[in-house]
């Protein structure tokens, strides 16, 4: 039964890798496969307990015999249920950040955005562009952040080719940002929940390539752009009755939103709290705050409208159902035992910090970052003897930052870089002629700096 649920994962991951070619929502495939692989499980449950959990299990009957009733009991309370948890903490923190940006966005507070980058310098517009996308994805959420840049990208541009060359390059910068920090990207936030890393630590061993990555692409592209491009007059969008806020009350609530999410990482470290609940006392004052200053709207029964693009929040819900089908699909293949098999020989062929980020970029080039992430992180709990696998041990950094290289080298290995292919009609022909070149070379840069400060 092992090899039938490692082939479910495999068949699974193969779909996930080919979504762009046979039209299979990768959210789908992954919470199928889940609850396939549970299924499978709890049928032969009394095998995998027996060679997996054999002394727990019999604390947990507490002298009872034995049964297929206690088995199921069993395998829904300890084994399952762990997983669940692991999945609900990344779930709750990217429901909290979203609603943090729905609230944000609804009230114009990214309206500014578009006058302050507006310039028909077509350099200085891409710095602009790809420096802000850098550093708020950094504090958002990825899916969030993209859809802000592309959106206010095309509401400055005018031309195709325009939006596509700086819509690309804002992916690039959106991929690297996050994987600056612990909460820009759920592949950190994982790391960070598993307690693999600590924030200070992570965000400046990542600073440096970070930049290297962002900053290399951008530069090469602003000796190919001329020197002016065509721009939409700079007007701001009009949103009628929904918010009554002044541009004070605006930048409060902005700094009251990124202000907090910065705040979490010195929550956790203070309460040792799950980052999630930071981000709900960040959602929750955020709240009040717009509850106080629309007050007008909400006693005349009137609500602020969802401005926010369609598209942010079908691709969070996609996300969400994404993230935990990865993770529970993951789950059954360890308690299985195959992990521990696989872990054996990827230690073995690629055992060192070069070799393990080379396997993350390369898997991430073609499949999704956050499976081929979740599958090399499941192969190691985080160790208390081993510094390569311990706290902030290198293992953690090079499977990370390798993933976030392979999802920029293919915008296809990455959530952000699908939907800018689908908000700028980006083929993936074009991408690959066009920005592979680039990426590709920044990334190989910035992935040696990486493993050299490591091995300092």
């Amino acid at each position: 039964m092992t090899y039938i649920i490692v082939a479910i994962l495999i068949v699974s991951l193969f779909l996930i890798a080919t979504e762009r070619h046979t039209n299979i929502n990768k959210a789908a495939v992954s919470v199928f496969a889940c609850t396939l692989g549970w299924v499978l499980y709890v049928c032969f449950g009394s095998d995998f307990v027996a060679s997996q959990h054999s002394a727990e299990y019999l604390s947990f009957l507490d002298g009872v015999k034995p049964n297929s009733t206690a088995v199921k009991m069993y395998i829904a309370q300890d084994i399952l249920l762990p997983y669940i948890g692991h999945a609900a903490e990344i779930v709750l923190f990217l429901v909290a950040t979203m609603s943090i940006v729905n609230i944000l966005y609804n009230n114009g507070c990214f309206d500014f955005l578009t006058l302050w980058i507006r310039t028909r310098n077509s350099k200085l517009l891409l710095w602009k562009l790809t420096a802000v996308a850098f550093f708020m994805s950094a504090n958002l959420d990825n899916t969030a952040t993209i859809v802000i840049m592309l959106t206010v990208t095309n509401a400055i541009l005018i031309r195709t080719k325009d939006r596509m060359i700086y819509g690309a390059m804002v992916m690039t910068a959106v991929s690297f940002g996050g994987a600056l920090t612990v909460i820009g990207d759920p592949v950190g936030l994982v790391l960070w929940n598993k307690g693999a890393i600590t924030a200070t630590d992570y965000t400046l061993s990542m600073l440096l390539p970070c930049l290297i990555a962002w900053t290399l692409p951008t530069a090469y592209m602003t000796l190919r752009l001329p020197d002016t491009v065509e721009v939409e007059r700079a007007t701001l969008p009009y949103r009628g009755d929904d918010t009554t806020l002044n541009i004070w009350q605006r930048l409060l609530m902005f700094l009251v939103g990124i202000g907090g999410l910065w705040f979490i990482p010195t929550f956790h470290d203070i309460t040792k709290l799950p980052p999630f609940l930071g981000a709900l006392c960040v959602l929750s004052l955020l709240w009040i705050v717009n509850e106080l200053f629309n007050r007008k709207i909400f006693r005349v029964e009137r609500s602020l409208r969802s401005d926010i693009p369609q598209q942010m929040q079908y691709n969070t819900i996609q996300k969400i159902l994404y993230i935990i089908g990865v993770i529970l699909a993951l789950g059954v293949v360890a308690e299985t035992g195959a992990m521990n098999w696989l872990a054996h020989h990827v230690d073995r062929f690629v055992g060192n910090v070069w070799g393990i980020g080379a396997t993350a970029a390369l898997a991430s080039t073609v499949l999704d970052n956050f499976a081929s992430f979740m599958t090399l992180v499941s192969l190691h709990d985080v160790s208390a003897t081993d510094a390569y696998y311990g706290v902030g041990g290198d293992y953690w950094k090079a499977v990370s930052f390798g993933g976030a290289v392979g999802g920029s080298i293919l915008c296809i290995g990455s959530i952000a870089g699908v939907m800018m292919m689908r908000m700028q009609g980006v083929s993936l022909k074009w991408y690959i002629r066009n920005i592979t070149p680039l990426t590709l070379t920044a990334g190989i840069i910035a992935f040696i700096v990486l493993c050299l400060q490591l091995q300092a």
